[in-house]
């Protein structure tokens, strides 16, 4: 028993190595996601940070700062959303389709 034990001890050793370079590769992938017919885009990477936005100066409009406002936040969320499910993907690629809770 303790050997079997001992087995399950590496293979989750090993399986957190792997976890680990993944989001390791991960964090050096990036996502772009645009808004407004490409007047806002945002690139985020694996680990979900924000990368850089850019926004196209016909966009800027004083009169209507909500619409800016929207653009960027309709864009950073769709390449947030598009980042994890990148992340959900190589994960699953990993665990052999096993939905782990807390994995990432």
């Amino acid at each position: 028993m303790a050997k079997g034990l001992g087995n399950m001890m590496k293979q989750a050793q090993q399986m957190q190595q792997k976890m680990a370079r993944v989001q390791d590769e991960m964090a050096t992938r990036e996502v772009e996601a645009s808004s407004g017919g490409g007047m806002v885009t945002a690139v985020v990477n694996g680990k979900q940070e924000v990368l850089s936005v850019k926004i196209d100066p016909a966009a800027v409009d004083p009169q209507d700062v909500e619409m800016l406002q929207d653009l960027i936040l309709v864009a950073v969320n769709e390449a947030l959303r598009q980042s994890q499910d990148m992340m959900q993907q190589e994960m699953s690629k990993l665990t052999g389709g096993l939905n782990i809770p807390g994995l990432f």
